[in-house]
């Protein structure tokens, strides 16, 4: 694969990919997500990528809305702990309309208070739609115990009382400070000319007025943030420490069933041993059936309907965890089966065919991942943004092939060993001793 890049005089990094398909899909990576938010402003990322649609000098909220959509054109945005996206999927006819419009909307809006008001009680339903998902806000707060009084430890989405309370000033100075073209990318996936891409870009950025004097901001110190209250209630938990499993936290919840996170800190996206880790996690509570965790909690056991595991990489730090969700009773019994998992690979390597047949799945699984136009575009904008990298497949496939069974045992040694692992549960009556 063969990617065009460039970097216009702005600083923004340009990165195209080319394919046979009329479809293009499109957008800008910032490099502002919620760890970005200073003390008092969680959820204030989250709060601009929905507000970034209401409105510039140029289009209404209603002109956003049907841009790209009266010409059968899609429009999306998503924010994270390290990076909002905005992007588009659009017939190579209409790229130059995608490309204004994205331009527009990132680099021009105008967050109209009147405008605010409508989306904030959309923004609060989500907020209270995830609340209502413990498998979902279990990662959340799992994130905050092993990230303690950290921006990486906080919710995306914030509490609603917060966002209730942002307005137009906050929008203008968080997106004055973050979204610049050269904390930014643009990226683009399709049957595309690059130079034309380029032309269409600089059009557009000149009819953004990006040197325009700051706005009269209310400071933040004269916002009254102590007066609202929060309406998070207050879980009874119960702490602990274990020989096996480090840290357990018990959070007493009136759930149908418990809900259990298990993981410790890992590597940031640029560590070596991360690669090891990927295969390791794989093989544990990857999306095969076969996944080792499946086999042991659900096909022989029948205590569970979803395991799996999971690995973050952020720029400076990163998170390995897996979820279970069982009967209050046989969490005990589920995490022992966990923990015998876990300890096959600290304790000796695999075999030869063992790490040939995960290396082989894992190949596999990547290859087919890949297929998806739309996740594997916003991928290589990601990469590029944040890194520099061109995303290659044959490197990673390369890379997957270089793994070795002393490096996997030892990943696992380091990640599994108990004063670096944290347990937390949801449910009821959990306080009895579980290592």
């Amino acid at each position: 694969m063969k990617y065009n890049t460039c970097t216009l005089s702005n600083g923004l990094r340009v990165i195209h990919l080319p394919s046979a398909s009329p479809v293009v899909y499109c957008g800008f990576q910032v490099g502002a997500g919620s760890r970005d938010e200073d003390p008092g402003d969680e959820g204030l990322a989250h709060f601009c990528e929905h507000v970034t649609f209401k409105g510039t000098a140029r289009r209404s909220a209603w002109s956003i809305l049907n841009c790209l959509e009266q010409v059968g054109g899609s429009l999306n945005a998503y924010t994270n702990k390290e990076d909002t996206c905005y992007y588009a999927a659009i017939l190579k006819p209409h790229m130059a309309r995608a490309v204004s419009l994205l331009t527009d909307i990132v680099f021009g809006s105008t967050y109209p208070q009147q405008e605010i008001d409508k989306e904030v009680e959309v923004i609060c339903d989500e907020i209270e739609s995830y609340n209502d998902s413990p498998a979902e806000l279990i990662y959340d707060e799992f994130e905050n115990l092993i990230f303690p009084d950290h921006p990486l430890g906080h919710n995306i989405l914030g509490s609603a009382s917060h966002v209730r309370a942002f307005t137009t000033a906050d929008a203008l100075r968080f997106t004055h400070r973050h979204y610049l073209p050269d904390n930014a990318g643009f990226f683009a996936y399709g049957d595309l000319s690059f130079a034309h891409l380029v032309r269409d870009l600089r059009r557009a950025m000149e009819k953004i007025n990006m040197g325009a004097a700051e706005p009269i901001l209310l400071p933040k110190a004269d916002r009254q943030q102590d007066s609202i209250p929060t309406e998070n209630p207050v879980y009874k938990q119960v702490e602990t420490d274990s020989p096996i499993w480090g840290h357990i936290v018990m959070s007493d919840r009136d759930t149908h069933q418990a809900h259990v996170v298990v993981g410790s800190r890992c590597y940031d996206a640029s560590d070596p041993r991360r690669m090891s880790l990927y295969l390791l996690n794989n093989i544990l509570g990857g999306p095969g059936m076969n996944a080792r965790l499946n086999v042991a909690l659900r096909e022989r056991n029948g205590l569970v309907y979803t395991v799996e595991s999971s690995m973050v990489s952020y720029s400076d730090t990163g998170v390995w965890c897996t979820y279970f969700g069982c009967d209050h009773d046989d969490v005990p019994r589920c995490l022992r089966l966990v923990h015998r998992e876990l300890d096959r690979y600290c304790q000796a390597p695999m075999s030869d065919n063992q790490l040939r047949a995960a290396k082989r799945q894992l190949a596999g699984q990547i290859g087919v991942a890949c297929d998806n136009r739309e996740n594997f575009a916003l991928d290589f904008g990601r990469e590029f943004l944040h890194f520099g990298r061109e995303k290659d497949i044959s490197r990673l496939c390369q890379q997957v092939e270089a793994i070795t069974a002393e490096s996997v045992m030892q990943v696992a040694q380091d990640i599994f060993a108990p004063k670096n692992m944290h347990v937390l549960i949801f449910g009821k009556g959990q306080a009895k001793r579980l290592s």
